[in-house]
């Protein structure tokens, strides 16, 4: 434009780089472009023309927060001649609406961390990495602090859920490991530790939670419920630490750990590895830090127990034994994360394992055999109905059935019914199923006892008859011998009257006729029902049969008063 004014056209039009027709021609009309075109119109018909403002439009009145591909499926429902090609163009239209009609959205502000000022706490679940101990599956979370300016970071195991002694000592061993507190402290609501308690314990939890703040010289505060961004210095760094574990895990080569021990040391080295990476920002944020006060706070909960006659006390759903001195004495507890101690007065008497109970409410039990053996040798079933009885406060059914069960074995071997004990939880599991009557329930596993019996008395009989395996009817060749009848000794062996009556059977002939494999063929079936040929005194073989009724000749008898095979 301005070199239009100063020089001609044509050296105007040199200068900008463009031809003298161009120039020309913006000198005779020097509107532009844009302005000299009419706005297009649509070539297409709208589609949404008679529906949007119809009948989307009080959708998204109605429905503020609904989306855009629901109401375009609902479009669909109701009018099917709609084409599905128009779900890109309703979505834009919605969007645009929203812009002019919709509701004011959350504005996210973002915050100006200063050094020193801000240490934010939370818990993360890491069952997800499939870590184990010895074999066993850890069932786990991971206490996590961090410092919001240098993103100083200290990870504690904690083997239960949300606790305030599991917040206490994590929270106090990332104070000590980074040598000053800053002035505030975040976390979340901690619902999870507020859970499944009174009016009174929560506000009694409050309060420790508060005098814990107060002895570091921090201010607690916590962010809404439900508002993870609001924590959120904290919560994208659970992912980022997280994904660090489960590199290193597939590094390493296994998930599987010696003790607790191991797996806290890898994960402390992993967060080490992120301090140093980090080192100068947090030497920076150190001098901003409070100092920290001459002793540690009490990071345990006091629970005053009572030892039972059982040996023991019951705390938290776990039953512990204790030596039988204190049976009747009242002990002071301190319920740490991962252990207790356990004091008399003043005089702490022992350390023990933590327990926990199950997810699904069954009790558990931490019992030492120490405690215990003594009494063990004269009583051991009256001491472990005892211990489960108090364990399960006399209300835990599936104990009840273990002794049921242990019992019944018991009394089944005492019985001599060793297949009923073998096959009746199986039977049980499924009359229980199928709603069994009892009367079919006892008759299923009687059947099976009596045909077990059955199979072992036949075993015994065959043992006992020492015929020689594999001769019998089946396998015998009746051709080769005409003179041996297979009418006459298939008849024999199908019937045991001549048995009960206590009949002879006479065998003569020639040499070579039979007289050898005929009591061998006869005794195998015989020896498969009660009483033939198999008397315990004295055991019988196929050469003795002549004093049991079977004899064997090469001369015709004298009288035909015996049964014969000629």
């Amino acid at each position: 434009m301005k070199l239009r004014q100063e020089h001609t056209t044509e050296v105007a039009a040199a200068k900008a780089s463009i031809s003298r027709a161009t120039a020309y021609r913006i000198k005779k009309n020097p509107d532009l472009p844009s302005q000299k075109q009419k706005a297009r119109g649509r070539r297409r018909p709208d589609p949404l023309e008679h529906i949007f403002d119809a009948e989307v439009v009080p959708l998204l009145k109605g429905a503020p927060g609904i989306r855009a591909v629901a109401i375009y499926e609902e479009m669909l429902r109701r009018r099917p001649e709609l084409s599905e090609g128009i779900r890109r163009t309703l979505e834009r239209r919605i969007r645009s609406w929203r812009a002019i009609h919709g509701e004011e959205q959350e504005v996210i502000l973002r915050q100006l961390h200063e050094p020193g000022r801000l240490g934010l706490s939370d818990f993360t679940e890491m069952s997800s990495l499939g870590v184990s101990i010895a074999g066993q599956p850890l069932d786990h979370l991971l206490y996590h602090f961090r410092l919001a300016w240098s993103g100083f970071e200290h990870s504690h195991v904690i083997l239960g859920g949300e606790s305030f002694v599991a917040l206490a000592e994590g929270l106090q061993n990332a104070l000590w490991s980074l040598g000053g507190a800053p002035l505030y402290h975040r976390s979340d609501s901690l619902s999870a530790a507020f859970r499944n308690l009174s009016a009174d314990a929560r506000e009694d939890l409050t309060r420790r939670y508060e005098e814990l703040c107060a002895h570091y010289r921090m201010t607690p505060t916590r962010n809404n419920k439900g508002v993870a961004h609001e924590n959120g210095s904290i919560e994208s760094a659970h992912g980022h630490l997280k994904d660090a574990i489960r590199d290193a895990l597939l590094m390493r080569g296994g998930r599987d750990f010696d003790d607790l021990g191991a797996d806290r040391a890898f994960i402390d080295e992993i967060v080490s590895r992120h301090n140093a990476n980090h080192g100068k920002r947090i030497d920076a944020e150190r001098p901003h830090l409070q100092e920290l006060p001459d002793r540690w706070t009490s990071d345990f909960e006091e629970v005053v127990v009572t030892v039972s006659r059982t040996g023991g006390f019951t705390l938290r759903k776990v039953f512990y034994t204790v030596p039988s001195r204190l049976i009747g004495h009242r002990l002071r507890v301190r319920l740490f994360d991962d252990h207790l101690e356990v004091f008399v007065g003043g005089t702490q008497l022992m350390t023990l394992p933590r327990g926990r109970g199950h997810a699904d409410g069954r009790h558990d039990q931490v019992v030492n055999y120490r405690h215990v053996i003594h009494s063990l040798r004269k009583k051991p079933m009256a001491l472990y109905e005892a211990l489960i009885g108090a364990a399960c406060g006399r209300r835990c059914m599936k104990a009840a059935h273990i002794i049921d069960e242990a019992r019944l074995g018991i009394m089944l071997n005492e019985l001599r019914l060793p297949t009923i004990k073998t096959l009746w939880p199986q039977f049980a599991e499924q009359a229980d199923k199928e709603g069994w009557p009892a009367a079919r329930f006892l008759s299923a596993i009687a059947e099976h006892e009596l045909a077990e019996r059955d199979r072992r008395r036949i075993e015994r009989h065959l043992a006992e008859a020492h015929l020689p395996p594999g001769k019998t009817l089946d396998s015998f060749a009746f051709d080769a011998v005409p003179m041996v009848s297979k009418a006459q000794v298939m008849a024999m062996t199908a019937g045991d009257s001549w048995l009960a009556k206590g009949a002879n059977i006479l065998l003569f002939g020639p040499p070579g006729g039979g007289r050898v494999i005929s009591p061998q063929l006869l005794g195998s079936p015989s020896s498969r029902t009660a009483g033939a040929c198999c008397s315990p005194e004295p055991p019988i073989s196929f050469r003795s049969f002549r004093s049991h009724g079977v004899s064997c000749s090469s001369n015709p008898p004298s009288q035909s008063s015996t049964s014969s095979i000629c």
